[in-house]
């Protein structure tokens, strides 16, 4: 097996390249072993709608069941919904094959022990393992549910909605089509369906909330309809994007606000968690609303176990993943924090755009990717932190550098999954935002330039 698929967060790669049935059925047998060694008996097992996940299926069945491993498919469902498996039918684990966002061409797996993913030395652990072949052998039992019906009484059951909206649902031909529509309508909301039919080719765009781009035809639609709210998920529905009823997008961190104010409304005094690329406003706005703002490194599989950790009511990410402890299950699930959405909006009784108005104006960059080789890309930080800190006001240093100037902050941080360093900028107007923009990256050419990259 090709040891590049091995990620930080999951194994994932190219069909037919990297990932063929064989290969798959390996990383079954392999990722049994491990389990098992760890106590776990029975898992669950889901897919997405890519089209090469139902042979992948057949080749994880395989390998699962041959190291004595009982598994439960749920078949066709979002990520969150094989967590919720775990959960509800009270596994021991869960695999879910899934590309994610990535193109048609990528595959991919989320392994799970109890509800947390498995990541980092973990999964080289695992990889070690499968290199080695010892593998553990058994004869496990196979067996069938549908969890979506499960789900959504759950949901439903536990999040009453007082007011009509009409809500626009984004798919991206993705997992979320087969889910969301049929549950907000439960909820009483009037729906317009946007590309909810199954298609693992993504023909109308690509299955990623986080690219402005992928949001053009829902701001259209949400226009064009007059709509209060439009949502859109990712191709496994674990990652949310939002517009509001302008059309104007809504980030992962400002989406937090939200959901941070009503909390704390509730519950003074609770940790809630984001990541080193977050806006200053979310952090500014917990903490003056009498919540504990916990920054943390970005990776959805350490936000989950600083959540934890923390004992926090509600953690998220700018990519869209939101986790809530606060009566919820603690993993990342889009299509729920829509339904908290529109719980928000309904109980306001405001327009979505008015709910964030009273934040401070802050002018923001997009996430800034630099190429920097695998070898040398922690050292640059290292050098650009080293060179920086005596120019700002603060440094925080707890993925990369944030580095806090007057007037604004800027962030250098290696990548955990690409050969790239991921800046970003954030200030009271442009002119900050350029001031502190031209010291770090000022910093960043001459550390890169240092390490011969």
């Amino acid at each position: 097996m090709n040891p590049l698929i091995f990620r930080e967060y999951d194994v994932r790669g190219v069909v037919g390249k990297d990932l063929t049935p064989e290969a798959v059925a390996l990383l079954g047998k392999g990722y049994g072993t491990y389990a098992a060694g760890r106590g776990v008996r029975t898992v669950a097992l889901g897919r997405d709608v890519r089209l090469s996940s139902p042979a992948f299926r057949d080749a994880m069945v395989e390998g699962l069941l041959s190291t004595g491993l009982s598994v439960i498919d749920v078949g066709v469902c979002p990520t969150p919904l094989l967590y919720f498996a775990i959960h509800h039918y009270g596994t021991d684990g869960g695999v879910m094959i899934t590309g994610s966002h990535n193109p048609p061409e990528f595959n991919g797996f989320k392994l799970c022990i109890g509800l947390g993913s498995i990541h980092g030395e973990m999964i080289q652990e695992l990889r070690r393992l499968i290199e080695e072949g010892a593998f553990r052998e058994g004869k496990g039992e196979l067996s069938r549910r549908d969890v979506i019906p499960a789900y959504r009484e759950y949901v439903h059951g536990n999040l009453p909605i007082p007011k009509k909206l009409k809500v626009v649902v984004d798919g991206g031909n993705g997992t979320a089509g087969a889910v969301a529509p049929a549950l907000f309508r439960e909820m009483g909301m009037e729906v317009v369906e946007l590309f909810c039919e199954a298609d693992g080719r993504f023909p109308n765009h690509f299955p990623d909330p986080t690219i402005p781009e992928n949001l053009g035809a829902l701001v259209d639609k949400v226009r064009e309809t007059g709509a209060d709210v439009g949502v859109a998920y990712d191709g496994d529905s674990d990652r949310i994007g939002a517009v509001d009823e302008l059309g104007n997008v809504i980030f992962g961190d400002y989406l937090l606000v939200l959901f941070a104010r009503e909390i704390l409304s509730r519950k003074p005094g609770a940790a809630i968690i984001s990541e080193v690329k977050a806006s200053q406003n979310l952090y500014d706005d917990i903490r003056r609303r009498g919540g504990r703002p916990v920054m943390w490194k970005a990776g959805h599989s350490l936000i989950k176990a600083k959540m934890k950790e923390e004992g926090a009511e509600l953690a998220g990410e700018m990519s869209g993943h939101v986790f809530f402890g606060d009566r919820y299950l603690g993993f990342d699930d889009a299509i729920y924090a829509s339904a908290r959405l529109f719980e928000i909006m309904a109980k306001e009784g405001r327009p979505l755009s008015a709910l964030l108005a009273d934040l401070p104006p802050v002018v923001s960059t997009p996430e800034i990717r630099i190429d920097c080789p695998d070898e040398v890309k922690f050292r640059v930080v290292e050098d650009v932190a080293a060179a920086v800190a005596p120019l700002a006001r603060e440094v925080i240093d707890v993925d990369g550098i944030r580095a806090l100037f007057d007037g604004g902050w800027g962030l250098v941080r290696a990548s955990n999954t690409q050969p790239v360093l991921v800046l970003r900028f954030e200030g009271r107007d442009g002119a900050a935002v350029s001031r502190i923009r031209a010291v770090m990256e000022g910093a960043v050419s001459r550390a890169r330039a240092a390490a011969g990259a």
